[in-house]
């Protein structure tokens, strides 16, 4: 079984706010994604480094994500700055952090300091980029909980149409390690998901799938009903 994780891009806290509370009320949501990208490490820019001094407020407001009771949130760190954004988001109320292998951050130091600081509640996983070598993951397989592949040739942005590289990148990195959880962000649609099924992938990240239809209830469900047996 497959598990279908929308991914929230929020160009304001408004617009993260009126998505999330859209996505709370389809009751087999139990997962969500947010993407926060800093201009820097990818473009566009998107909130909070939009605005900055509104997230500390909010932060120093003590605010939490909603329904913590029921959705787990995992952000998908498309910046620079990850220490700090990693920290932050978890005292928001994230339990899993996605980070870039293509950052120059020190991965291992900064898995190693935040599972002293957190716990074993936070769950970790490693993004790849379509054009990065699979080697680039090697020496974190033991520290994380999961592999993201990105299904599109340009992080950041949403709606961006499928590359079918990713599969024989999937296809190559399942082959050593099956024991791996994989999920792919980027292009996720009802055509590819059953790509992606087919070859391992557990988990899918569907943004504009969901997000920029006008049932976004119906495509959460049109989603789940697509369950392809894995191939191991």
């Amino acid at each position: 079984m497959s598990l279908i994780v929308p991914a929230i891009l929020p160009s304001s806290h408004e617009d993260l706010d009126e998505k999330l509370a859209l996505l709370e009320r389809i009751p087999s949501v139990s997962r969500i994604q947010i993407d926060v990208v800093d201009r820097h490490f990818a473009t566009p820019v998107s909130w909070p480094y939009s605005s900055p001094k509104e997230f500390q407020t909010l932060v120093e407001q003590n605010y939490m994500l909603p329904a913590l009771d029921r959705i787990s949130y995992e952000i998908d760190l498309m910046c620079l700055d990850m220490e700090q954004a990693a920290s932050t988001w978890l005292t928001l109320g994230a339990t899993r952090l996605t980070f870039h292998v293509e950052s120059a951050i020190d991965l291992s130091r900064l898995i190693k300091t935040l599972r002293g600081r957190y716990g074993n509640f936070i769950s970790f996983g490693c993004a790849i980029n379509i054009a990065s070598d699979l080697s680039l993951l090697e020496s974190y397989l033991r520290e994380i909980q999961y592999v993201q592949f990105m299904g599109i040739a340009s992080i950041g942005k949403q709606g961006e149409v499928f590359d079918s590289r990713v599969l024989e990148k999937i296809r190559a990195f399942h082959a050593h390690h099956p024991e791996v959880p994989m999920q792919v962000d980027g292009g996720v649609s009802l055509q590819s998901a059953k790509s992606l099924l087919e070859l391992g992938v557990s988990d899918l990240i569907v943004g504009s799938g969901i997000l920029r239809v006008s049932d976004p209830s119906a495509a959460f469900v049109a989603f789940q009903e697509i369950q392809t047996p894995f191939r191991v």
